[in-house]
């Protein structure tokens, strides 16, 4: 049985638990107008990068893992992906999955990013779940949609930040994505003695099969 992670698109999921309620209307309104501002600017600022063809193209993966390393909290999606295996692993060989985690992360949004053509992600609307805790919800736009084409929904789980937001979590046509990790790399995990050293050796080989041959990610519906 071959273990390649299945992939959509790509980042991440926490659940939080306290109730929104207890946050006024008012400020509730504010702050998700923020998280809405914040995703748009960033989706098109990212975009920009991927399509500027005055870069080199190792300018252009460069720049884009700047700009994902700002825009995600990439180390907190790691953790909760990994789930119980932190339990077994040891602080270094947790740190060494963080950081695989990270290069294939960013590995699977530049291969699957830089094929848009056109296409752009417009906000639509966001939510407050609850203090802390918000969705804002998008269309994956075609330069030509058709009016009885729908658009692809994409969803942005955020937290705030000092900076602003980070995007914990994103989510294609209802699926979260990091969600569905954890429960491929829990499945790995149960297959390979619970050793974390080689889910993270694992992750290294798929990142640079994909930074080899970034079609991958467009023929295979990979991980994250």
């Amino acid at each position: 049985m071959t273990h390649t992670f299945p992939l959509r698109f790509a980042a991440f999921a926490l659940i939080l638990s306290l109730a929104a309620a207890l946050q006024p209307a008012s400020a509730r309104a504010a702050t998700t107008a923020q998280a809405e501002h914040f995703v748009q600017v960033n989706i098109d600022r990212g975009l920009g990068i991927l399509s500027n063809k005055g870069l080199s193209e190792a300018q252009r993966r460069h720049e884009f893992r700047q700009f994902l390393l700002e825009l995600a909290d990439i180390r907190r999606t790691a953790l909760f992906t990994l789930g119980a295996g932190r339990r077994t692993a040891t602080p270094a060989q947790v740190d060494d999955f963080v950081e695989a985690f990270k290069n294939y992360a960013i590995a699977i949004y530049q291969a699957r990013l830089s094929a848009f053509s056109g296409q752009r992600l417009k906000v639509k609307g966001g939510i407050q779940r609850a203090p802390g805790d918000f969705i804002v919800e998008t269309d994956l736009v075609q330069p030509s949609t058709s009016s009885d084409e729908k658009p692809i929904q994409v969803d942005f789980r955020l937290v705030p930040d000092n900076s602003g937001f980070k995007v914990i979590d994103v989510g294609v046509v209802g699926v979260w994505l990091a969600i569905e990790e954890r429960d491929q790399f829990t499945s790995f995990l149960d297959q390979h003695n619970d050793s974390v050293p080689t889910l993270t050796q694992h992750l290294q080989a798929l990142t640079q099969r994909l930074r080899e041959h970034p079609q991958t990610a467009q023929e295979k519906k990979s991980a994250m």
